[in-house]
């Protein structure tokens, strides 16, 4: 079979003979030095070998073989062992001869999200330090999720997010980005950067669909060269002074899982994971990335029916593809705690996975269990002391192509404590202005008059949290004020810039009226979001629906005297004929970052840009939707995008409002008796739970009524009767909830809705809570639903006996009640204290006239 690209669809046509492995190395280049967007790409019949630009130096392999031969079972597994920084200290690297240490998203030094250069750097010293006093002397090396550059640290600039970039169509930005996110890590002493993503996005409902620079191939594949490029200084022996070493991630296929699941099911065949997944790491491996980062993802290729399970544990993807075929001489590294989902293996055990081909093992809390699980299955021959070796060696090789070996300790290296190169503000605002999609235009509004008198409204114009969105500061990017960003400006800020204090009026509401003002802006869209919270599985790509307010915004201030200007950040193209019917002219300004300003600069100076990196729906459930596909019809197309001054009237779209999830058949018949979920004691199918930091896996309630974290604690108490009752006691020291979850699965709670049922409980409040406080039900987290019952509790507070009744329809938006399995959960993160007894779900118990109404829990 000959196999054809088509727009990202492979389409097989028969063959004469079949070809020789391909092989891929340097790209073609345009004008300006960088990898050139190819017009199409040749269709592979076979995983092509990739030639890498990155060779090293003479000697390096004579130089790895001593340094492996001098060392123990013990120090080599622990040179494959890559805790988190909140869970090992520089003793234990020093004693344990660690090999890396990483800090996840929303992890500091001290916990700190407002930690200083020079905390990270003392930090990263410590490290340093403590494993130049070990044995072997090996240098450790710290990983960093730096995906829009250095978006842990307080006061960095963060660039756009990936999807922006794609907009901008320019490898050449992309090289100056990644460049400057090393400068950015070197000035906080680390070495490593989980970057670049290298998805190519296939459904928009994925919850990373941001994190991809398009769903074009074409466009993955330049990118993944110029970021590897970038990262590491277009090394190819050592990367030298101004590099951090660089990571080619998730292998492979996370953005065509089914529905767009994260961690799902990716039912490709391997002539699309060759032809469409595999793009971007052919780009990144031929630049020289020393690393690749294991995806969550299972592949069923459903053309041949062959299951190959999740890809941490799949020895074709890892050791036959990407090391044989591929010939990948660097080091595989898996995801955070990756191993424990493959069968058979937990968190702290898995030989299939080191089997399989992974060298570094992501195990940020439980590795001292991973080492002596680890050791003991080579000495049992589970691992083959050959793989160890390998592992091992790759990790060496790394390092001394990183120039670790002839490195200083980190505050002491280029770059390090440089305030200048943490604040890379003009490049990240020339960024934004490049990113900047014009979809409509009518009446050419835009670019606005200079001095033009404007209404701004809408949650996301003066919100830096939200068009900086997830992986920022913290890992869903939530959390943070204004005040979290000191040298960021908001859109707003940008507009007053541009066009003076005087002239703009802000009105988050939209309350004013616009009459008298040139321009009305409204900037609206998504709210932060990372993988897993921000999947649209079980929801639609409706935006009037996912986020009701930006409607009701638009409602207020269209139609009246001055036209409309809407800007959208978002993270992925949503369902929005609604929101752009109420507009004169519609922007999408995707995630621009810190500097909101770049997105004022056009709207008032012109000069767009940007084109579509994604294809745009013209319904809530059109997705997937790709370039090539048989039934392609998108309201705008891959690479669309208007220009200034380009005269193009986009008429009054279809309105029409979607189902509540794609897909959806309702149904469920009506529940007529009570779910029961806590009587005195659980209730089966499900068993009480308390969970924290501690032990977000849950720690089961024992049948005493009693169990325990730091968080919070949980004995028996009295509520109706002797001992019926749970009280569940927060200590306010960090997040912590109690629930009650079916272990086995998952139940169809659709007939309860149906029923008009009601959440029951009897509860007594002893401590208001001190912090916001939801419950919550879940479909699988991160599938859930919850109401804000901060306000409920507080003023049940020091009453006696109170009997709570939610409508189960106040969680129907979010929550798929097809596959409930937490059908009670109660979350906070400050001090609180109250008892719970007698849970269950009542038919028509909404329709009582004390349950409670949903607009009293939001």
């Amino acid at each position: 079979m000959s196999l054809t690209l088509l727009g990202g669809t492979v389409v097989a046509t028969p063959a004469a003979v079949a070809a020789e492995q391909p092989v891929i190395g340097k790209p073609a280049l345009d004008r300006d030095g960088c990898a050139r967007i190819e017009k199409s790409l040749p269709t592979l019949a076979d995983w092509p070998k990739v030639e890498s630009r990155f060779k090293g130096k003479a000697g390096d392999e004579q130089r790895i073989a001593r340094i492996l031969e001098g060392m123990t079972l013990e120090e080599k597994v622990g040179q494959m062992t890559q805790p988190e920084i909140a869970a090992i200290t520089p003793d234990e690297v020093r004693q344990y001869s660690i090999g890396s240490v990483l800090n996840g998203g929303g992890s500091w030094p001290n916990k700190d999200k407002h930690a200083s250069q020079q905390d990270w750097l003392k930090l990263a010293d410590s490290y340093w330090d403590a494993a130049k006093g070990s044995r072997t002397k090996i240098p450790v090396i710290w990983g960093i999720d730096a995906v829009h550059g250095n978006n842990n640290v307080y006061g960095a600039t963060v660039f756009p997010h990936n999807i922006g970039l794609g907009a901008a169509h320019d490898p050449c930005l992309v090289r100056d980005i990644s460049a400057a996110t090393a400068r950015q890590i070197r000035a906080t002493g680390q070495d490593w950067a989980f970057a670049p993503t290298l998805a190519v996005v296939k459904d928009d409902r994925w919850g990373r669909t941001y994190e991809g620079f398009s769903e074009d191939p074409r466009i993955t594949r330049a990118y993944g060269y110029e970021a590897i490029n970038g990262l590491q200084d277009g090394s190819t022996k050592r990367i030298g002074y101004n590099g951090v070493i660089g990571t080619a991630k998730h292998f492979i296929g996370d953005g065509g899982t089914l529905k767009g699941q994260d961690q799902g099911v990716n039912p490709s065949s391997e002539a699309e994971m060759i032809n469409v997944h595999g793009q971007g790491y052919y780009g990144a491996l031929a630049a020289g990335s020393q690393t690749v980062m294991v995806s969550f993802n299972s592949w069923t290729n459903a053309e041949l029916g062959i299951d190959e399970g999740k890809l941490h544990g799949s020895d074709k993807a890892l050791n036959q593809i990407l090391k044989g075929k591929m010939g990948f001489d660097g080091l595989v590294v898996s995801d955070w705690n990756g191993i424990g989902q493959v069968p058979g293996c937990t968190n702290a055990s898995c030989p299939q996975a080191i089997n399989a081909g992974i060298d570094i093992v992501m195990v940020p809390n439980d590795w001292k269990a991973f080492i002596t699980n680890t050791v003991a299955q080579v000495n049992s021959g589970q691992i083959p002391v050959s793989r160890i070796d390998d592992a091992v060696t790759r990790i060496l090789r790394v390092k001394l192509r990183s120039g670790l070996y002839e490195s200083q300790k980190p505050s002491d290296r280029s770059y390090a404590n440089s305030d200048e190169a943490l604040k890379e503000t003009w490049l990240a605002r020339d960024a934004v202005r490049s990113s900047q999609t014009l979809l409509k235009n009518n009446g050419n509004v835009l670019p606005l008059k200079p001095k033009s008198k404007v209404l701004v409204v809408g949650k996301s114009a003066d919100s830096i949290q939200n068009q900086t969105g997830g992986w920022t500061l913290s890992w869903q990017g939530t959390g943070n004020t204004n005040a979290d960003f000191p040298n960021a400006t908001s859109i707003l800020a940008g507009l007053k810039q541009q066009l003076g204090d005087g002239n703009v009026t802000f009105d988050e509401k939209g309350d004013t009226d616009p009459k008298g003002y040139d321009a009305v802006i409204a900037v609206i869209g998504e709210t932060p979001y990372a993988e897993g919270v921000g999947d649209l599985t079980r929801k639609t790509l409706e935006a009037s629906k996912l986020y009701p307010e930006d409607l009701a915004v638009l409602d207020k201030v269209r139609g009246k005297s001055a036209p409309v200007v809407t800007v959208y950040v978002g993270g992925r193209p949503l369902y929005m004929n609604k929101e752009i019917n109420r507009s004169d002219a519609f922007v999408a300004a995707w995630l621009p970052g810190t500097e909101g300003g770049g997105v004022a600069d056009v709207l008032v100076k012109g000069g767009f840009k940007g084109t579509l990196p994604y294809s745009w729906p013209k319904s809530a459930c059109q997705t997937p939707l790709n370039a090539g596909s048989a039934d392609y019809d998108p309201l705008f197309k891959l690479g669309y995008g208007l220009k200034t001054g380009q005269r193009v009237t986009v008429g009054q779209l279809d309105e029409t409002t979607g189902p509540v999830a794609c897909g959806s058949t309702g149904g469920g018949g009506t529940a007529t008796e009570d779910l029961e979920v806590f009587n005195r004691t659980d209730v089966a199918p499900y068993k009480g739970f308390i969970g924290s930091a501690e032990n977000w896996g849950g720690t089961e309630i024992g049948p005493d009524g009693t169990a325990s974290h730091a968080e919070i604690t949980v004995v028996q108490s009295d509520v109706n009767v002797q001992q019926d009752g749970l009280k569940s006691t927060w200590t306010g020291t960090g997040p912590a909830q109690i629930y009650f979850q079916n272990p086995a699965g998952t139940n169809d709670l659709r007939g309860y809705l149906n029923a008009d049922a009601a959440l029951e409980f009897d509860t007594v409040v002893h401590e208001a809570p001190a912090n916001r406080t939801v419950i919550s039900m879940h479909c699988v987290y991160p599938c859930f639903s919850e109401v804000n019952a901060t306000k409920l509790f507080t003023d049940l507070a020091g009453a006696p006996k109170s009997t709570v009744k939610i409508p189960v329809s106040c969680f129907a938006n979010g929550l798929d009640l097809e596959n409930v399995n937490t059908p009670f959960l109660v979350y906070t993160d400050g001090r609180f204290s109250a008892s719970f007894a007698n849970v269950r779900w009542v038919p028509k118990g909404a329709q009582d006239p004390d349950a409670r109404p949903c607009s009293s829990l939001n």
